[in-house]
């Protein structure tokens, strides 16, 4: 499949490439890891309705842009690239594909427009005790209580959890999957934060015990596959933009440190690591690519998604590391940022599953 993105596209990846930049320095960032958010509510709303960034790829009648999969990864590269500390992943991704797969109409317009504006933040609560999207793994509860339903379970690693004005549960309810709708402030829910690797992504545990939730679309009409499939396309792109930002700043770093009176970059052993580094980035941008434009054609994407998340997953963290080796004793301290990206990395190489697990995913759906 030949791909190739439009000049439009090329422009919008400029503008918001320099917008990251300019909201997003590092200074910034280690400020943001230590507060109780982990991101700037300013910063937020300037994303959601200076940018229109959150509702990209949502309806047009729902607030968004109505644009696909490709202007999506666009942004979540972009973002994985600057390192933006926000709820994105959480609430327009998740949350905000989870809601257009089951809801329609008037509903779905109702909870994706305050989700597109940034006025409402969103989180999306499928994992349990393993971490994993199986529906096997999924055991909390809904039962029908007075016309509505009350949830019992435990939902783990649920991102920004502890942030969301509204979360969106998956769970069983006799006829099949069922995606729910919990305001953060209900009775019978708890929230436990966790400290993560990445200090600069929120993670919760959350418990509901009896609690009063709303159905959202139909019973049993959550695909977790399907939606699955989407949100791996989409968070492989921000795992390419992380492994840019590494290659960059090692190459920079490169063109600047000097050893027997020559820059290092100019040492045929470092030319050989880069030029490896770069081919491997860029086939692993050819296969996120692809799954991308297969999702925008309407095709069968779970072997391009599990493709996608484990090609994207290796070169991040091979990137990650390759930048404190070219950064050599400095790489390994605090004061370099190089480590910002390598705890990033660390835990995107298991978030939604390792690579292993989506490799053994990739061939099933190909019939090996």
């Amino acid at each position: 499949m030949a791909f190739s993105f439009t000049e439009e596209q090329e422009q919008f990846r400029d503008v918001l490439a320099r917008f990251l930049r300019d909201k997003s320095p590092t200074t910034e960032i280690r400020k943001l890891m230590e507060t109780d958010s982990g991101y700037d509510g300013d910063v937020w709303r300037q994303v959601c309705t200076d940018m229109g960034l959150a509702g990209i790829h949502l309806p047009e009648e729902s607030g968004g842009a109505g644009y696909g999969p490709v202007e999506l990864g666009i942004v979540m590269e972009e973002q994985g690239r600057a390192l933006l500390c926000g709820p994105y992943l959480s609430s327009a991704v998740l949350a905000g594909l989870a809601i257009g797969a089951v809801a329609s109409g008037e509903e779905q317009a109702a909870r994706l427009v305050g989700i597109a504006d940034g006025s409402v933040v969103a989180t999306l609560a499928v994992t349990e005790n393993q971490g994993l999207w199986h529906a096997a793994d999924i055991t909390t509860q809904a039962v029908p209580v007075d016309g509505g339903y009350q949830l019992t379970g435990r939902k783990s690693f649920v991102s920004d959890g502890q942030n969301a004005d509204i979360i969106y549960i998956v769970a069983e309810n006799g006829a099949g999957l069922s995606l729910f709708a919990v305001d953060a402030d209900a009775d019978g829910l708890a929230v436990e934060g966790l400290e993560g690797v990445d200090a600069t992504r929120r993670i919760a545990h959350l418990t509901f015990t009896n609690c009063a939730a709303e159905l959202v679309g139909a019973e049993g009409a959550f695909d977790l596959e399907a939606v699955f499939d989407q949100v791996l396309i989409a968070f492989a792109h921000e795992q390419l933009g992380g492994a840019q930002a590494m290659l960059d700043s090692a190459l920079e770093y490169a063109k600047l440190r000097v050893q027997f009176g020559r820059v290092i970059g100019s040492f045929q052993a470092l030319k050989h690591r880069f030029a490896d580094l770069h081919v491997e980035l860029e086939l692993a941008k050819a296969a996120v690519y692809q799954a991308a434009q297969a999702l925008e054609d309407g095709d069968d994407v779970r072997a391009y998604a599990s493709m996608a998340k484990a090609t994207a997953s290796d070169i991040f963290l091979f990137a990650a590391k390759e930048c404190i080796q070219f950064h050599g004793g400095i790489g390994f301290t605090w004061e370099n940022d190089t480590h910002l990206w390598f705890k990033r990395a660390k835990s995107s190489e298991v978030f939604l599953g390792s690579p292993a697990d989506h490799r053994e995913r990739m061939l099933q759906a190909m019939g090996v």
